[in-house]
């Protein structure tokens, strides 16, 4: 019996320790997860998003979270704007151009300073046609087209000057033509006349 008495109040203490025990470590062994990713793992995108974001699920400490977002040949594309909010880590993104895989790295750390790191990809597919570069061909049409009608209105008037200059020179022309035929005619007559016409006379 008293063996029996003895063990009773053993296992009841050893119960209470592993309870006590499994209380205090409970948190610590539980790890950091993530809650959710925008853009999501594996997301395909045609629309150049500007920040990214993670939730994980405890809260985060203000300070040690690193979140970065690197293009398809490594070149890093965050802004470096890191925001934490709770339990949610944001950074923004500068404009993205290359079609492709950018990869997602986080380090976080919750608030029973477990670190929570890891990495996911989305795929976005740049749009084929720029508009940016095809409106510059435009000014430059407009440009040229001034010059285009500035010179035409010099041929014109070169052309109207020659025209005057031409008929002045054809009117001079007929003038002296005339002048010419009228002296032509008046030495004939009087060369034309006769010793006899000129004894009569």
């Amino acid at each position: 019996m008293r063996t029996l008495i003895r063990s009773k109040p053993a296992r009841i203490t050893s119960a209470v320790s592993l309870i006590i025990l499994s209380a205090l470590f409970a948190p610590a062994a539980q790890a950091n997860t993530l809650v959710s990713e925008v853009p999501a793992v594996g997301a395909v995108l045609t629309q150049a998003p500007n920040a990214v974001s993670v939730t994980a699920a405890t809260t985060l400490l203000s300070d040690g979270n690193s979140l970065s977002v690197t293009d398809p040949s490594g070149t890093q594309v965050d802004d470096g704007s890191l925001t934490i909010t709770d339990t949610t880590a944001v950074v923004g993104l500068k404009p993205l151009s290359a079609t492709g895989i950018y990869t997602v790295a986080y380090t976080l750390l919750s608030a029973t300073d477990t670190p929570l790191t890891g990495s996911y990809t989305f795929l976005y597919n740049a749009p084929a046609a720029i508009s940016t570069p095809t409106a510059s061909p435009t000014p430059a049409t407009s440009v040229t087209s001034a010059p285009t009608s500035s010179s035409n209105s010099s041929a014109n008037i070169a052309v109207l000057v020659f025209l005057g200059l031409a008929t002045i020179v054809a009117l001079f022309l007929i003038w002296y033509a005339g002048m010419i035929w009228r002296q032509y005619r008046k030495n004939r007559k009087s060369h034309g006349r006769t010793p006899h016409d000129r004894g009569a006379k």
